[in-house]
């Protein structure tokens, strides 16, 4: 018996406007969560276990490194905050669970996500695409490999050349 064959990996990016359309309705939101989750999404590359599970006891302010004891790899890793990340972040109230996101639960953040992309008019973005973005991100910014992997988690060489999606424009350019 042969195993099926691993399906397409998605390669699915914010286009254009995008970014702007879907936090524009995130902030319209019931769930006051939402914006600020999906902004940190983008902006660290971490898995929405990672972000759900964070700690205010893990996020170094001072030093821009929000810890994660367990990912889902089972090593714990620190995840560098931009200017962005860290602003965010300290725009949200603090929780009596000492979660970063309260009592935000994966479900209720699932149906949120999906009702602001049908509002935005997006097609085809899933929140885990997020991730891809970011990794991409972090290249276009100029990590190298080590970093980013060190960054985003990935384990293996294979699975970072998953998650990264970079424009052929960009290259092109720097060949002049």
């Amino acid at each position: 018996m042969r195993r099926p064959p691993q399906g397409r990996p998605r390669n699915r990016r914010l286009q254009g406007d995008e970014e702007q359309q879907l936090l524009a309705v995130c902030r319209r939101a019931r769930n006051p969560w939402l914006v600020h989750f999906v902004t940190l999404a983008i902006e660290t590359g971490m898995r929405r276990g990672e972000l759900l599970a964070l700690q205010w006891p893990n996020v170094d302010f001072e030093r821009r490194i929000a810890f994660l004891p367990v990912t889902k790899n089972g090593d714990s890793r620190g995840v560098p905050l931009s200017s962005r990340a860290v602003s965010t972040l300290r725009g949200l109230p603090g929780s009596s669970s000492g979660r970063v996101f309260g009592e935000l639960t994966p479900d209720a953040l699932k149906h949120c996500f999906r009702r602001a992309v049908r509002r935005a008019g997006i097609g085809g973005l899933r929140l885990h695409d997020l991730r891809h973005e970011a990794t991409s991100r972090f290249f276009e910014k100029g990590l190298n490999v080590m970093e980013v992997a060190s960054v985003t988690g990935h384990k293996t060489l294979q699975m970072l050349k998953r998650y990264t999606h970079l424009s052929a424009a960009d290259p092109a350019m720097r060949f002049g």
